[in-house]
């Protein structure tokens, strides 16, 4: 029998309303991501490739098709089934790191888990933030954080409950070239000893060129990218 994909859009549409007019995102789009497979999405500044990671990750409703996770179709789910799902199965990595400035940088790692009724949550949090280099930083708080350690703490999150599948959406967005790099090296490393299947979208030609397959977002459609430094162009 076969497998289900770790991640599959089918005739997937998004359509929005704007000054009156409705705009079409996503095209009648399809993708089908193997388990431990690495996919980066590129394309042009408003193409549409955050809104397609958050269909894919169950964070928007799509206007028409089908998402499924591991074969099970996320997009007929309410909020709190597409939780659920995404609690068990997903992490994720922002550009904009997404941490709670209130919380440590313990605290930050420790929440999802803690969601997930884990009472394991703090020796799994400070074991995930030990992998990160950030082991002298848990009782940090963001604001005492560059924006590198800022990212390794939210990819410490992503990693910390053990997901089958990251999302990252334009994670060294926000970093100079340098830190950028590293982060790179720390997500692909996290990666391959985890075994996940990586789903993201970038701008940053480094990153799309560490990924098994490379797929440009053009007109609500995918296809292969073959010339990444020019698909990528903002």
């Amino acid at each position: 029998m076969h497998k289900p994909f770790a991640v599959e859009a089918i005739s997937l549409n998004k359509h929005v309303t704007s000054s009156g007019a409705s705009l079409t995102i996503l095209d009648d789009l399809d993708l089908a991501v193997q388990h431990g497979e690495r996919v980066a999405i590129v394309g042009r500044s408003g193409s549409g490739k955050s809104t397609l990671l958050g269909l894919l990750a169950g964070l928007d409703n799509p206007s028409s098709g089908k998402v499924l996770i591991d074969g099970t179709e996320i997009s007929s789910l309410d909020e709190d089934g597409r939780a659920a799902v995404r609690g068990r199965k997903m992490g994720f990595v922002f550009q904009s790191f997404q941490l709670l400035p209130s919380l440590t940088a313990l605290e930050n790692v420790m929440l999802p888990l803690q969601l997930a009724g884990r009472d394991d949550a703090r020796p799994l949090a400070e074991t995930a933030l030990s992998r990160v280099g950030l082991e002298q930083r848990l009782s940090h708080y963001p604001k005492q954080l560059s924006g590198g350690e800022q990212q390794r703490v939210a990819i410490a999150r992503a990693f910390a409950p053990g997901p089958s599948i990251l999302f990252a959406d334009e994670p060294t967005g926000n970093l100079d070239a340098a830190t950028g790099q590293q982060i790179i090296e720390l997500l692909f490393g996290l990666n391959a000893q985890a075994g996940t299947t990586l789903v993201l979208v970038t701008h940053d030609n480094a990153l799309a060129a560490r990924c098994q397959r490379r797929l440009l977002l053009s007109q609500g459609k995918l296809a292969e990218a073959t010339d990444v430094a020019e698909s990528a162009a903002s």
